[in-house]
């Protein structure tokens, strides 16, 4: 929008232009009065900030508003590059980007509100002029103060994400801690709760004409919100759609730890689990963080042992699987243990009816379970016992059929 010869913008008889120059420092004032006023956000700025960076730039801006009356084009990008920097300051400073935008509609709002008084009925015209260059001018300086804002948080974002992935990495390798997390601006907790995530698929993710890579970010988007909206402290992950590995700051020493914050990570997980939309299966161990790396591989196996037993979804430690871990170590007595139920092979309704009832420990019960005639229980126990010579209702045999059962399932996958 330029014209070579503009003729002057007249209000109250004189020059706009003209008239706001001599105007304006009692214009900074206002603004800066106004904004304090209606922006909570900037009354918590030190005086230092208002009344030298804060007040500078209202100045800039005001004079560069005066010079597009007198001219009537609008600045250049190049023009603009102080109110880049200046947003990238307030976000330096945190302050949200509605709140830095807010600021410069004040502004302007402050210079028209202090012209309308004194127009007069044969100005209307050129009262018009000056709206249509405010509304151009908000267009031009809010993508360039945007900009420099979010150039400042991506920068920021990219720093802080690259020191925490720094300490993360030196958390998993057992490296020692304290400097990456004072390059990350953070102090270490007590203690990290050390988790082996295995996150489900969506229904969205295998729906028809839905794309599962889209879908699968959106969940993973919602479970980090989650987690950022749960935990107090920085987590450290390293998620995926799929799953991870994922750091929690401790609120105690591992030997403090009790059953209720243990309590408090079921719940945790369960919210995270509504907030996938999908199941969540989490190995869980409990370190500090010189102990974060063993911690981490204890974690994925106790994990692999939950999913490869068909444990349910939720928090599992390792005293949880302590049989299962054990046996899925290998071991010369492995094979000899699993080959107590070989003569079970090909019969796994039988396998299905031990299994049951060693687990909920009673005939009915495992009759209800299996929606078979307690009598039927009865019966399939004593052709166990005949295959086998171990009596399920035996307490010499529980033991070892129990122990026999967690040696099959861990040989066979």
């Amino acid at each position: 929008m330029t014209d070579d010869n503009p003729r002057e913008l007249v209000v109250g008889g004189r020059p706009l232009h003209e008239r706001f120059t001599r105007q304006l420092p009692a214009l900074v004032e206002r603004v800066l009065v106004e904004i304090t006023r209606r922006v909570p956000a900037y009354r918590q700025l030190p005086a230092e900030a208002l009344a030298g960076d804060i007040n500078q730039v209202i100045e800039t801006t005001l004079r560069s508003f005066i010079d597009i009356l007198r001219t009537r084009t609008l600045p250049t990008r190049a023009d603009l590059g102080f109110l880049r920097e200046s947003a990238a300051r307030r976000a330096e400073e945190g302050l949200p980007i509605d709140v830095v935008l807010t600021a410069y509609h004040i502004g302007v709002q402050v210079m028209w509100d202090s012209l309308r008084p004194d127009a007069r009925p044969e100005e209307i015209e050129d009262v018009m002029t000056v709206n249509d260059l405010a509304l151009r001018y908000l267009e031009v300086v809010a993508p360039a103060v945007g900009a420099g804002y979010l150039d400042a948080r991506q920068t920021m974002f990219d720093d802080d994400h690259s020191a925490r992935h720094t300490l993360l990495s030196s958390l998993l390798s057992g490296i020692p801690a304290e400097v990456a997390a004072g390059q990350a601006g953070l102090r270490l907790p007590p203690c990290y709760l050390v988790l082996a995530l295995a996150v489900g698929a969506h229904p969205d993710e295998t729906g028809d004409g839905v794309d599962p890579l889209i879908a699968g970010r959106r969940k993973l988007r919602r479970v980090r919100a989650e987690l950022d909206r749960q935990i107090r402290g920085p987590v450290l992950s390293t998620l995926t759609a799929e799953g991870g590995t994922a750091l929690l700051p401790g609120p105690a020493p591992v030997a403090e730890l009790t059953e209720r914050d243990w309590a408090w990570l079921d719940r945790v997980v369960t919210g995270l689990s509504r907030a996938a939309g999908a199941e969540i299966t989490v190995g869980a161990v409990a370190a500090e963080p010189a102990g974060v790396a063993e911690a981490a591989a204890v974690a994925g196996e106790v994990l692999v042992v939950a999913q490869r037993f068909g444990r349910p979804p939720g928090v599992h430690r390792l005293r949880d699987v302590l049989l299962e871990y054990q046996l899925s170590r290998p071991s010369p007595a492995l094979d000899q243990l699993a080959a107590v139920l070989e003569p079970l092979s090909g019969n796994e309704e039988l396998v299905q009816t031990l299994a049951v009832f060693l687990r909920v420990g009673g005939r009915r019960a495992a009759a209800s379970e299996l929606h078979v005639h307690p009598n039927t229980v009865d019966y399939r126990l004593r052709k166990i016992a005949e295959l086998t010579g171990l009596d399920a209702t035996s307490t010499k045999d529980i033991g070892l059929l129990k122990a026999a059962l967690a040696a099959r399932a861990a040989t066979r996958r």
